[in-house]
């Protein structure tokens, strides 16, 4: 190609298209063979780098199509295309000509592009003696500055790389600062910093949803730290627990419960022992051999059954893992009485019977019994027979051995897992 022009037909010009344009002209000799899909590639990969969008990208590779081959190659005014505005609209799928063009001045702002305008700034090819002179876009530039793209975007995959792994991070803390938080809360509901714990989990999670750079990460992901640690020293003798702690008790609970059994074998006369069971207030039946000997006739004496309790997690835990409830309230769930009465409206949907319910409240308590209706309204279709169920608890709710807190947190967990 003859004389290269400078600057661009009827615009005017600045010191970085200078700039730019003479990083083409200096490069040009040094050009080597690039792919142009390999280009385009590593600029998509950097392109929050030189701040382009998926549109700059789309025009750019438009103008890449018009380059015959794979390749740009090092020949002077060969990498020089000159599509007229209707041909590139035509290719972006009818985008409009104002919009292209402003798409168009970004990549040559950036340096992607060079303008090489004619005298009247139109675009076309001529030979002179073999000698070719193209007047158009040169896309000399993206063979030129392939090396600085590549490097930028390695840069980008290795940022994406760590705020990936910074948001998993973040993630897995704030999960587990809530689940420690609902087990403080069941564990030792006297103390009141486990709300606090419970919002910070629940703000995390908000501000997960949003794209946060690695700064905004790192920062949220050192609050979380320390309220971690602060949460494993208030939980300390949860975590001190011997594994084998629970089967000594468990162990323990089994040798009690057969004392007891000897003992009222003891009491139980020889005409009853024949072949009748005998059923305790819990509603289980206990099946006595009839060939055992017999030295007491004083009928056995069933355990008291200890008094219903308040509920056993706050309000608002309880409404985080049960949503299905508020459908049921007629309104927004503030205080007990609406629990209650969302769950007196719900139980005959689920097949509860009266005599049931007011079984279970008499057992639980109205808060509690509240609570586990919630519970299993969330997992209604795996509950076979609610009413069923419901008594069954009820049951092991007389005797000590049922609260509705793990219900709860198993919920919560199942939650925040998926």
């Amino acid at each position: 190609m003859g004389y290269m022009p400078l600057t661009p037909f009827g615009r005017t010009v600045d010191a970085v298209l200078l700039k730019h344009q003479q990083a083409a002209a200096d490069g040009s000799s040094m050009l080597s063979t690039v792919s142009k899909w390999d280009a385009l590639r590593e600029l998509a990969a950097a392109r929050k780098t030189y701040g382009l969008n998926d549109r700059d990208l789309s025009v750019l590779q438009a103008l890449l199509s018009f380059l015959p081959g794979k390749d740009i190659e090092p020949q002077p005014g060969v990498t020089v295309v000159h599509p007229s505005n209707r041909t590139i609209c035509e290719r972006l799928n009818g985008m409009p000509n104002s919009t292209m063009r402003r798409h168009m001045a970004k990549l040559v702002s950036v340096g992607l592009l060079v303008r090489r305008d004619s005298p009247n700034g139109k675009r076309y090819v001529r030979r002179y003696q073999g000698d070719r002179v193209a007047y158009g876009f040169d896309l000399s530039p993206l063979a030129v500055r392939f090396a600085e793209f590549s490097d930028a975007a390695a840069a980008q995959r290795a940022e994406d790389a760590r705020i990936k792994q910074l948001r998993e991070t973040v993630s897995l803390m704030r999960r587990d600062l809530l689940n420690l938080a609902l087990c403080g809360a069941a564990d030792y509901p006297e103390a009141a910093v486990w709300n606090q714990f419970h919002d910070l989990a629940h703000l995390a999670a908000r501000d997960l949803r949003r794209k946060l750079g690695a700064e905004d990460l790192e920062a949220l992901q050192a609050r979380l730290a320390a309220a971690l640690a602060e949460m494993k020293r208030l939980l300390e003798p949860l975590f001190a627990e011997e594994p084998g702690t629970s089967d000594a008790r468990n162990e323990h609970h089994y040798q009690n419960s057969k004392k007891d059994s000897f003992e009222s074998e003891q009491t139980v006369t020889a005409a009853h022992a024949g072949a009748t069971e005998s059923k305790d207030e819990t509603g289980y039946a206990e099946k006595r051999s009839a060939d055992r000997p017999v030295h007491r006739e004083t009928p056995p004496q069933p355990p008291k059954a200890p008094a219903p309790g308040g509920p056993s997690l706050p309000l608002r835990l309880i409404l985080a893992a049960c949503g299905e409830i508020q459908g049921y309230a007629g309104g927004t769930i503030r205080h007990w009485g609406d629990l209650l009465r969302a769950a007196d409206t719900v139980r005959p949907m689920m097949g509860i019977s009266t005599a049931v319910w007011e079984e279970t409240k008499s057992a639980m308590g109205a808060a509690e019994a509240a609570t586990v209706v919630a519970a299993m309204l969330e997992r209604f279709s795996d509950i076979r027979s609610p009413s069923g169920y419901l008594r069954h608890l009820s049951a092991k709710a007389v005797s000590g051995r049922f609260t509705s807190a793990p219900m709860v947190m198993a919920l919560t967990r199942r939650g925040a897992a998926a």
